[in-house]
């Protein structure tokens, strides 16, 4: 799963250390070095969990852990730190925590125990999703539709997955610019209209039509079957063009 991390650490060799770590395994990361940053990031952007060292150089995190509950902020927060006492996690449980690892931590566990939180916060207990005859597996990242296996490149399948994760929601052309890029060397808004086409295109050679709706004016959102009952507003759609009425883009 393509996830947007937010790692709270004080000590920058064990964050960039971490950081490392986190990239290896897919997960766009921002980093916060202090916990008043941490809570003000944490306000501001919508992060999938927050990666929370409790020894940080201002106010230590069960401060963070606090403040971000009273702000009543539901992003899901991982403690992640030496402390490893029973009295220190009960702090952190009670403080809002909604897990706490260890460190030195197993990368593999890490990461899994990260997508576990995440797919629970999302209302997803299995790691596989499914919108009428599409299928995505989060673990093995293969889409199938009616059982057959549809190969998408890297990035098509990162938009399908947050079309998936946010479904029924409306998604601007730069929040699909944010979950690919993450902020860093974005290309021209009109590269996710390439995507969504040749997104769509495959989708439907292999029997999913009509997934993806576009809102004009908005962006995109995803359908299924069930959904058929209740179409969009005239006004607030628009037709679909084809691959001719794209601009060309090479490298892709």
């Amino acid at each position: 799963m393509n996830m947007r991390v937010l790692l709270v650490e004080g000590n920058g060799s064990a964050a960039r250390g971490t950081s490392s770590t986190l990239r290896s395994v897919g997960y766009m990361i921002d980093h916060a070095m202090t916990g008043h940053e941490a809570v003000e990031m944490l306000r501001r952007y919508d992060y999938d969990l927050a990666l929370l060292e409790m020894v940080l150089p201002d106010i230590d995190g069960y401060e963070v852990l606090r403040a971000a509950r009273a702000a009543r902020l539901d992003t899901p927060i991982v403690a992640l730190s030496s402390l490893n006492g029973a009295q220190a996690k009960v702090r952190a449980f009670s403080a809002g925590a909604d897990d706490y690892i260890t460190r030195p931590y197993d990368t593999p566990e890490l990461a899994a125990r990260i997508q576990a939180i995440v797919r629970r916060s999302k209302g997803y207990s299995q790691p596989v999703l499914q919108a009428g005859v599409v299928r995505l597996s989060l673990d093995s990242r293969e889409v199938t539709v009616k059982g057959r296996l549809v190969h998408l490149t890297g990035k098509e399948y990162m938009i399908l997955e947050l079309l998936m994760l946010r479904r029924g929601t409306v998604l601007s052309k730069f929040a699909f610019l944010d979950h690919l890029y993450g902020g860093m060397d974005e290309p021209e808004m009109k590269i996710i209209d390439v995507f969504i086409c040749k997104l769509r295109k495959k989708l439907q050679l292999a029997g999913a039509k009509d997934v993806i709706t576009t809102v004009w004016g908005q962006g995109y959102m995803l359908r299924d079957e069930t959904d058929g009952d209740t179409p969009l507003p005239p006004a607030m759609t628009k037709p679909q063009r084809s691959s001719e009425d794209l601009p060309s883009l090479a490298a892709i």
